[in-house]
């Protein structure tokens, strides 16, 4: 498998995580995870708290950047790394979430981190309608997302589709998650692991084997 640094990504609650950590263990790889829980804007965010949209982006924007610099350090020990987040990923939000003054800065702030960051050499798509996203989210319970509406992460999972319909950057794997839950499942993320080791150049779509049943 020429993929060495491999990102999974998708819109919120899709289970991202889920599916870079189940990966992880049969590919013996090491993880790079969004450390979402620990931004403290988050909930301030979620609540429609004023100046909350712009620092909890900047906080996110930096945080991941720490985390892709480190992945420039990489062992000669560790053959392949899974990551659950796209860099590119902070502009999406950025873009859904602040205003023209601040996405002026923030926009001047991430052109100089992105010449930094390592590009994957593959990137698999979770994909989900939005209901099922949101079911998801409600089913995982975490408190910070309380408050999450559904008229919002439609807006997410818009946004996230039209991203990775015109996405040409590295190979990429779209997976519709929609009847398949990889927590459950470990013939699904065996599966998964099949198509990731095919991957050649392109997008190739992929519908899970819990999928068909």
């Amino acid at each position: 498998m020429g993929a060495h640094f491999i990102v999974v990504e998708g819109a919120i609650g899709v289970g991202k995580t889920s599916v870079v950590e189940r990966l992880a263990e049969r590919m013996e790889a090491r993880t790079v995870l969004e450390e979402w829980g620990q931004n403290p804007f988050l909930t301030p965010f979620y609540e429609g708290k004023p100046g909350a949209a712009f620092q909890i982006e900047l906080f996110y924007l930096l945080s991941r950047y720490r985390q892709q610099q480190e992945l420039t350090q990489r062992t000669l020990f560790e053959r392949y790394t899974l990551s659950d987040y796209l860099f590119e990923k902070s502009k999406l939000f950025a873009y859904l979430n602040l205003d023209d003054s601040e996405l002026l800065i923030y926009e001047r702030l991430y052109a100089m981190l992105i010449e930094g960051v390592p590009r994957p050499d593959l990137v698999v798509y979770l994909q989900a309608p939005t209901e099922v996203l949101l079911r998801r989210i409600r089913t995982r319970g975490r408190p910070e997302e309380a408050r999450l509406s559904e008229e919002y992460l439609a807006e997410v999972n818009r946004a996230y589709n039209h991203y990775f319909f015109h996405y040409t950057a590295t190979p990429l794997l779209v997976v519709n998650t929609t009847d398949v839950d990889f927590a459950k499942r470990a013939e699904d993320v065996d599966d998964l692991l099949k198509q990731i080791r095919g991957m050649g150049k392109g997008t190739r779509y992929y519908v899970p084997l819990g999928s068909k049943r």
